[in-house]
Order: structure tokens, then C-alpha cells, then sequence
């Protein structure tokens, strides 16, 4: 056998026993709204919009890595959400908001982030859509 083939399977073996550990240990959390990861207390995926008329708080000069927002889920819960990040470019824009972290008193403490925002082909769709109507 030659050696390559040997050296990509050992890959291949140490990527899937990562894969497994990293499910295993709970590295995929589940899908919640605020009040469950209230009362799981574990790390959950939330999914909720941006608060728009609430402060949004980025001080990079202070910290550069927190960024305080307010958050609405999907059963129209309002909280407090903390990033252990920098404010993502163009935040504002978003459609929904994916957040990784959990809940700590009323403030949910986020350490990854995902934003679904509009595509910028929306508007030229929505164009060739009336034109073939």
C-alpha cells in the first residue's frame, strides 16, 4: 500500500473519532427559546430577530469583544443578549438571528453567532418575477 493512502486513512480515522467526541461531549446544542435554555442551564441554539428600537451596546475601544444587543425568539420573548464577540458587519441588516450560549440570570451570554440576512439577488428576483407574470 502506499504511503499516502495509508497517511488519508489515519485522517479520515482521527476526523471521525473528533466527530464523535465532539457529539458525544454535546458539542451540537439543541434548538431553544429563552425560556428552555433558562431551564436547561446548558449550551442551546437560539433563534430569534434583532430588537431594533432597544440599545445595542459596542464599546471596542473598552472591549472589543462584547457586544450587548436585545433579542426577540420565536415565541416572542424579549432579552438581554451578551456576544463574546465584536458586532458583526452589517447587524442591522439581518433577517434572524442563530446565537450559541446560554442563559445566566435574564441576560443570554452568546458565544457564536449566525445571521441569515436578505439576499442581495431579492429585489432582481421579485423584478423578473413581475416581468414573466
Amino acid at each position: 500500500m502506499k504511503k499516502t493512502y495509508i497517511i488519508a486513512i489515519v485522517m479520515v480515522a482521527i476526523a471521525a473519532f473528533i466527530a464523535s467526541n465532539a457529539f458525544a461531549e454535546g458539542g451540537v446544542a439543541p434548538y431553544a427559546n429563552f425560556s428552555k435554555a433558562a431551564e436547561t442551564g446548558e449550551s442551546v441554539k437560539l433563534v430569534g430577530t434583532l430588537v431594533k428600537d432597544k440599545p445595542m451596546v459596542f464599546e471596542p475601544l473598552k472591549d472589543p469583544n462584547k457586544f450587548s444587543f436585545f433579542l426577540e425568539d420565536q415565541d416572542g420573548t424579549e432579552r438581554e443578549v451578551i456576544l463574546l464577540k465584536g458586532k458583526p458587519q452589517d447587524f442591522e441588516m439581518s433577517e434572524s438571528i442563530v446565537l450559541t450560549g446560554r442563559m445566566e440570570g435574564s441576560q443570554f451570554i452568546a458565544k457564536d453567532i449566525q445571521l441569515k440576512c436578505p439576499s442581495k439577488y431579492k429585489d432582481e428576483e421579485s423584478m423578473i418575477k413581475g416581468l414573466v407574470e
